[in-house]
Order: structure tokens, then sequence, then C-alpha cells
């Protein structure tokens, strides 16, 4: 795959993740006091660098677990992508770094699965915050891969922190926005392809990737029926972004057409909202979902993500990557998950 639309996505996650972190906790009017729509358009430097969250840096850690488990050509499979990403969840979770106010599912699980708990067993299974879907755009942007297995990739990721089958549903629903817009789907033709693809997976569990304990539970009698709740949420919030998409309202909080973004189907649907209200501009698509009421820097990671795949790196403003924090690992990820090592 052609290095520019990896790392315009890779980078996009992490300009959005800087521009949002500062108006997270902000209400839509004292975001709009500051900023005239879409919202603010530079990124917040302090002492010369834009501080990402830990939407950014558990993203890298996923893209780091997928670069490991496809070295030496090796194929994509749960064997072994589960123990790499069990190893950088771990890493993250006892970083000094991890003190950007992390999830609390995140928290949780891998503080059971630094126990060695079985992940299963570790895992928050009521839970589908956003911060499994945030992390996941990665998985979209690898080649060679099959559709099941890149679904099951998805899916697995969450599975480690989040066993709500709606953050399952999520994150490969958003590694599909991702994978569609690399290969040349059309941002106006891309709602009614997730839809599709949602109604596909409806009952498609992925069991060779999640096992058959995840299901059992108080979500579903048969694994079909688990995995069918959370599709269903998908369906749901897809229904929202095609209304919103009718009304094109550029002026109103995203979040109040798909939702805040706390919860990982409507991170999912706000972002994405925010990309397609203005699929020219990822400048203006990162600022729209900066400029919200609801989890915007993880809102504007995706939003980010799915602008940049669509136009490529080089459509973001030249000087934000001499400040971004992470560059490095950035650069190094972008061109490896691409096929160009050493950019």
């Amino acid at each position: 795959m052609a290095y520019g639309a990896v790392a315009g996505s890779v980078f996009g996650l992490a300009y959005g993740d800087a521009m949002g972190a500062p108006t997270e906790f902000l209400s839509y009017a004292e975001i709009m006091r500051r900023h005239d729509v879409p919202g603010p358009r530079e990124l917040p430097v302090h002492g010369g660098v834009a501080m990402v969250t830990d939407d950014t840096q558990m993203a890298l850690a996923v893209a780091d677990a997928l670069v490991s488990a496809r070295e030496d050509g090796h194929a994509l499979t749960p064997q072994r992508l589960n123990p790499r990403l069990r190893g950088r969840f771990l890493a993250w979770w006892d970083s000094p770094d991890n003190n950007r106010a992390p999830g609390n599912t995140c928290l949780k699980a891998c503080r059971n699965l630094a126990t060695g708990m079985a992940w299963e067993k570790a895992t928050v299974r009521g839970s589908k915050g956003c911060g499994a879907n945030m992390r996941v755009t990665p998985v979209g942007l690898l080649d060679g891969v099959s559709e099941a297995d890149r679904c099951g990739a998805s899916q697995l990721q969450s599975a480690l922190t989040h066993g709500h089958p709606t953050a399952l549903a999520a994150s490969d629903l958003t590694a599909a926005a991702v994978h569609a817009l690399r290969a040349g789907v059309g941002p106006r033709d891309l709602p009614a392809y997730l839809r599709a693809h949602a109604a596909a997976q409806r009952e498609v569990y992925h069991g060779d990737w999640l096992g058959d304990e995840l299901w059992r539970g108080p979500f579903g009698t048969t694994p079909e029926a688990f995995i069918a709740r959370g599709w269903d949420e998908c369906l749901g919030v897809l229904d929202r972004l095609d209304a919103a998409l009718l009304r094109a309202d550029r002026r109103s909080d995203p979040c109040q057409a798909t939702g805040a973004g706390w919860i990982a189907e409507e991170a999912f649907a706000t972002g994405l909202l925010c990309f397609l209200l203005y699929e020219d501009s990822p400048v203006d698509t990162v600022a729209r979902a900066a400029a919200t009421s609801g989890d915007s820097d993880s809102i504007a990671a995706l939003a980010g993500a799915f602008a940049g795949v669509w136009h490529g790196v080089d459509a973001w403003p030249q000087e934000w990557s001499g400040v971004i924090e992470y560059r490095d690992e950035l650069e190094r990820l972008s061109g490896a998950l691409s096929g160009v090592p050493g950019r």
C-alpha cells in the first residue's frame, strides 16, 4: 500500500488527538466562544511539542503488535497477534508516560492481564467504551489480509480490554471504514458500504480469533446472538449518521446528531460524521471534531485517521509533523505498516 495513505492516517490520528485534547471537557458553547466554526485549526504546542493522549499511545501499541506479528512474512493469526497485543498493552500500562487520563476500562483490564490472568477473564465484559475503537485504525491499513482476518483482528484487539459485543463490532466497523477509504471507496459511498458490511457480519462470530468463552454471558445465548447485539447497535448509529448527513449541519455540535463519543459506536459515528461534513479538507475535519462537547480527543483522533487515509500525509500542514509527540514512532510504524521500512 502507498506510504502516503498509511502515514496520512497514522499521523492524522495523532493530529486529531492532540487537537481535541484541550477541548475534551469544555461545553460546546465554551468551545464556540474560543473558536469559530469549524473549530481550532492549529495544533496546541507547549514547549515545542503537541502532546497526544492515551488514544495515540494505544494506537501505536496496536500498530507495533501488528508489525511484529507479521515480521518475516508471517501471516496474521490470533496465535501471533494475541501475545503481542498483550505485551504492548502491558508495556503501555506500566509506562511512566501513561499519565494522560487513560480510560478506566483499559486500566482495569491491564491490571488483570498483569497478574497472568487469561484475557477472556481479564477483559471488562460490560464495557463498550471508545477505548477499543480509537486504537484500531492501524488494522484497516494492512495489506494482504483477508476480510475475515481483518475483522477478527479488529475484534480481538478490542476483546482484550473491552468485551462488550458493541465494542467488538464498532472496532470492526472503524477498521472497515479505514480499509474502504484506503481501497478507494469514496466518502459519499462510505455509509452504504459500512451498512452492507455490518449487515453481512451481523451474525458472524469469529471464534477462531475470539475463542468459545467470550460470548458466554448476559449479552446472548449463542455466539451469533452475542455478536448480533453489537452489530444492531452499530446499525442504529448508522441510521443517525445518515439522518445527520441529510441535514448537513456544519454549525451545530456533531455530538447532538450521533452521540458524545464516550461509547464505541458513537465515537465511530461522530468521528466519521466530522470527516464526511468536511471531506475536502483534513484540517477542517479535525477542527470540527475537536469542537465537540463529548470525548473530543477520541472523536478527532478517529476523524483524523479517516481524513488522513483518504487525502494522504502530504495534505496535512507540513509544520505539524515537526511538533507532534512520538513523531519518530509514528514515522517508523507508518513505514512498517506500508512495507516501506526506514522512512
